[in-house]
Order: C-alpha cells, then sequence, then structure tokens
C-alpha cells in the first residue's frame, strides 16, 4: 500500500485520494444495452439465451422447483444451516426495529392529517454468484422483504450448470422465498425489470453486483419501462482507523478481508503511527500468503493507500470526506468518537468489531452505499422495501379554517381553479 503523510498533501492530492476506482458504465453499456433491449422485447426466451451464453445455464426451466428447495435443506451440513439460522435470527432481530409507524396530527382544527406506509408489492433481489456465491445477501435482502411484508419477491443468482448451492437456498427458504430464477448478470437485471407474459416486472430491484449488473440496473432506473433500484453501486471498500494501541495482526486482516473481495475492491489505513502502518503492512504481507484469494487481494491492495495523519480527528475529518462503506474504529476510546461520524455506510466501533461479522451476523444489514454514496444513501433496511402516504380528512368548519389561504395562495399561482375548488365549498 502506498503511503502519504496528510499534512503533506496539497488541497489537490487530498481530492485525489477520495476518488475511487472508474465505474466503466459507458464501456459496459455497449454490451449491456443490447441485452436489456433483446429482453425488453422478447421476455425470458432472450433472457434464457443470454443465461446459456455467460452464465452456463443448462435446460429450459429457469425456475427453481420445491424440490430444489427440498434438496437443499435435506442434504446441507447441520454445521452450516446452524450458522445461517443463528445469522438470519440475528438479522431479523435488528430489522424488526426498523418498522416505520404511521401518525396522525391535527394541524389546524377541524384538519387531521396522517402518514402511513405500505410495502412494494413487487421486489426483485439479485444475488451475485460470480468468484463467490453469498447466501449472506440473500438474507439481509430477503429478511427486510418479508418484514415489509411484500406482496411477491423475486431472486435472481446466476447457477452453475443449472444448479444453485444449497446454502444460497436454504438461506432463500428461511426467508419465505419460492420465485427464485438461475439467472444472473445484466440478463437477470433485465428479467426482472421487464418480465414477460409468464413472469411479471418488479417495481423495484435490490442488490450488488459486477460492472455488469451495476451498469445494467442504472439503464433500467432511468427507462419508465423498467424498474427503480436500491442505490447506485460501485466496488466493496474499507476505511480503517488506527492509533498506536491498536494490534497490527487485527488491522491487517480487516484490510485483507475486504482487499479479497475483488480486484477493483479499495482498502485504506489511517493511523496517528507510521510505526505501525509498517508494522499492519508487514503483517499483511504475512497473512495474504495463506489467502486462497491471495491474487485479488493483491490487485486490490495495489490500488489502496495509507496515510499518516496528526490526530484522530484528522482522520474522521478525512473519513467524513471519503464516506466509506465499512469503516473500522481500532482506536482507544473508540465508543467516544461516534457524534463526529457523519458519513459512512456502516461502522464498526473498536478492537473487537471486524467488519466480517457485520458482513454475516451481527445483525446490521451488509448491502451498503459505497463509491462516496454514503453522503446521501443509507444501507439497505426495512423502509427501503416500503413508501410512504399521506392523508388529509377535514371537516366543513377546518375547510372553511384554511379557506383563506388557500385562496389567496391560488391566486398568487394564478391557478383559480385550486381557489374555485375551495370557494365552491365554502360559499353560504
Amino acid at each position: 500500500m502506498k503511503t502519504y503523510f496528510y499534512q503533506k498533501l496539497s488541497n489537490l492530492e487530498k481530492q485525489n485520494l477520495l476518488k475511487r476506482p472508474t465505474i466503466e458504465v459507458e464501456k459496459f453499456s455497449v454490451i449491456v444495452k443490447p441485452i436489456l433491449l433483446d429482453i425488453k422485447q422478447n421476455g425470458l426466451s432472450a433472457a434464457l439465451k443470454y443465461a446459456k451464453q455467460f452464465d452456463g445455464f443448462i435446460g429450459n426451466e429457469m425456475r427453481v422447483t420445491q424440490q430444489e428447495f427440498e434438496e437443499a435443506e435435506k442434504k446441507l451440513d447441520s454445521k452450516i444451516k446452524k450458522a445461517i439460522i443463528t445469522a438470519a435470527e440475528n438479522i431479523r432481530k435488528f430489522h424488526s426495529k426498523q418498522i416505520p409507524r404511521s401518525y396522525e396530527i391535527e394541524t389546524m382544527e377541524g384538519i387531521k392529517c396522517s402518514r402511513e406506509f405500505r410495502a412494494i408489492e413487487n421486489v426483485g433481489l439479485y444475488i451475485p454468484g460470480g468468484s463467490a456465491v453469498l447466501p449472506s445477501t440473500m438474507l439481509m435482502l430477503g429478511i427486510p422483504a418479508q418484514l415489509a411484508g411484500c406482496k411477491r419477491v423475486v431472486v435472481c443468482s446466476p447457477g452453475k450448470k443449472g444448479k444453485l448451492n444449497f446454502p444460497l437456498l436454504f438461506a432463500a427458504r428461511l426467508c419465505g422465498i419460492d420465485e427464485f430464477y438461475k439467472i444472473g448478470g445484466a440478463q437477470a437485471i433485465g428479467l426482472m425489470a421487464y418480465g414477460d407474459i409468464n413472469i411479471s416486472k418488479v417495481d423495484k430491484i435490490f442488490g450488488p453486483g459486477n460492472q455488469f449488473v451495476t451498469t445494467a440496473k442504472l439503464i433500467v432506473s432511468v427507462d419508465f419501462d423498467g424498474s427503480v433500484i436500491d442505490m447506485p453501486a460501485g466496488p466493496s471498500e474499507v476505511l480503517v482507523i488506527a492509533d498506536e494501541n491498536t494490534n497490527p495482526e487485527f488491522a491487517a486482516a480487516d484490510l485483507l478481508s475486504q482487499a479479497e473481495h475483488g480486484a477493483d475492491s479499495q482498502v485504506v489505513l489511517i493511523s496517528t503511527s507510521e510505526n505501525l502502518i509498517n508494522q499492519i503492512n508487514k503483517a499483511i504481507n504475512a497473512q495474504l500468503e495463506d489467502l486462497p484469494r491471495k491474487e485479488i487481494a493483491k490487485k486490490a491492495l495495489e490500488k489502496s493507500f495509507a496515510l499518516i495523519v496528526e490526530n484522530i480527528d484528522d482522520a474522521i475529518c478525512f473519513s467524513n470526506s471519503y464516506a466509506p462503506e465499512h469503516l473500522i474504529l481500532n482506536i482507544n476510546n473508540a465508543e467516544s468518537y461516534k457524534s463526529k461520524i457523519i458519513n459512512a455506510g456502516s461502522v464498526f466501533v473498536g478492537q473487537y468489531s471486524p467488519e466480517s461479522v457485520g458482513d454475516y451476523a451481527s445483525g446490521t444489514n451488509h448491502s451498503l452505499p459505497t463509491y462516496g454514496y454514503a453522503k446521501t444513501y443509507g444501507g439497505v433496511s426495512v423502509d427501503t422495501f416500503m413508501k410512504s402516504m399521506t392523508f388529509q380528512k377535514l371537516s366543513k368548519a377546518g375547510l372553511k379554517n384554511i379557506s383563506g389561504t388557500v385562496e389567496t395562495l391560488a391566486e398568487v399561482e394564478e391557478l383559480i381553479a385550486h381557489k374555485n375548488a375551495v370557494r365552491i365549498r365554502t360559499a353560504e
């Protein structure tokens, strides 16, 4: 990892460090747009064609059968089953507190206004299945959708030769999923966004993916015939703040756990101690050799950096500007700095709070904003699967109380029919 002294950097150099690896939307659009257009026009038959071409799908039945769900539950190792159940229980406990509450208020005498929440009826969940299959993502998306009360939840994930792995199917069953298609990539996004005569489209698409998936999600989100999406997403990332009290082995393990996600992942280390950074780099090199995905991690580390700062406040200032997906506060008295964190997807407080626990089983959601979007987006939650509606009910007296205000504002905007809609009801 390249190392920089924060105080020696110019403002331009500081700004450059905030940049992420480029998401090449224009480049990938050349490939993705024709796929989406084909699926939009030809539906399932086109989607099946691309599943065979890109996913190695075999056969013609793309939907997971009940027998496949039952086989997964029956044959899955009990240790794995127990881990998935424990994670699901924690995620459900945490997310059950997120269900929004309706409220009503009388803004003026005779005028009652209220806000109520409804589940989005049809949602689509994309579960990556390229270099790593992620049953944890199934739980992170499926459980909030279930708690929100979504009427129909569609899941897509690429299978290996028409097969999905047992942990993923078992996790899906725990989330109450029965509509699951063995398809990945841009073709999965197209199928969910446009559907066909046999598979209804969804209204909102959730889930991470590679640049083909990200590009497809962006394209369908601006197509009136498509679907909205959960959030813009880029490669995964972590920022670790460390001080002289940090165990270098812990910090190295945290940085590597993020680097192994993908070659385009970015890891950032900020510390008040140059000596500690050197120790962490040594620990990274030692731990790296035992990782099955070490070549992927090495590529990510080549694009990452360490930053030496004078104090923790400077570290947090940079972090707030960077707005990391994951932020680890591996520092003394970490709890006391929570109020200073303004922009981050999820924060891990103290030396015994590794990011991998949040990825799997603590209860918080791991579907988080990347690429600096933590400045404007939060992670996926129950209310991400819902929308709000407002109601108002006026008595005749209430309408009279507010009539003058409405009529005056309608005159200001020269919308006289608006004025008349009130006047015709209040005229004696």
